[in-house]
């Protein structure tokens, strides 16, 4: 990471079969104009995404892409993108069109005034608009945060969010271990060993369906459960 004399910011954004939604969702980072860098993270997609990341990176400087070696899951997308990385902050940005970019432009003027802690958008605060789909999803993310908040002793109110802006400093210097979803768990809880200072700025948020490609499972909600006890007590 090159040293910087003022808060920069980098968009990790990691893509599985999104040529859908994806230039929209970049489109939307780039109109914020609060990005130094934006890295594209292709997980070996089997359908055109690839094609939309070169079409983005040929026409904004500020994209950068990479392609992993074999599809591994979000987790293991984001940390092939460390080498890249340049700014003094990162924050992750799913390529689909649930989360709006425009609330990453709060979260970074909070980081500016706490710039060691991690910013966290979360879906359960404040007056944003919401539109959840499975009223079954919106539970299991209330009851995963409240025991992760009760496990760690410290209340975090949407653990599986996925816009977290955090120090690069500290995105460099663990290694994380989950491929799946349940990075989202890893980082919060290695986070709190690193600095426990998460502040939490309300988002508004869009769920889409399956049918439209949502892909985490209810699988993904007992892992978190878990892993939740594993990086409090055992790493």
């Amino acid at each position: 990471m090159t040293n910087v004399s003022r808060p920069s910011l980098c968009a990790l954004v990691p893509i599985y079969n999104e040529e859908i939604f994806l230039e929209r969702s970049v489109l939307g980072l780039i109109d914020t104009s609060i990005f130094d860098q934006i890295i594209l993270i292709n997980d070996c997609s089997t359908d055109n995404s690839e094609i939309v990341i070169r079409k983005l990176a040929d026409n904004h400087s500020e994209i950068e892409h990479l392609k992993t070696d074999k599809n591994s899951g979000k987790g293991s997308a984001l940390s092939q993108s460390k080498k890249l990385i340049k700014t003094s902050h990162v924050v992750i940005h799913d390529a689909d069109l649930e989360y709006s970019p425009s609330d990453i432009h709060s979260m970074f003027e909070v980081s500016k005034n706490n710039s060691n802690s991690l910013i966290l958008g979360s879906r359960f605060i404040g007056n944003k608009e919401r539109k959840n789909i499975y009223l079954r999803t919106k539970l299991a993310n209330k009851y995963m945060s409240l025991f992760f908040s009760f496990v760690n002793n410290y209340r975090v109110s949407d653990v599986a969010t996925c816009y977290k802006l955090m120090p690069t400093k500290f995105f460099l210097k663990y290694n994380f271990s989950e491929r799946g979803f349940s990075i989202e768990i890893e980082m919060l809880s290695k986070f709190l060993k690193y600095n426990p200072s998460i502040i939490e700025v309300p988002i508004s948020y869009t769920g889409r369906t399956y049918s439209e490609g949502k892909k985490i499972k209810t699988m993904d909600g007992f892992q978190y459960l878990f892993n939740t006890i594993k990086y409090r007590f055992l790493n």
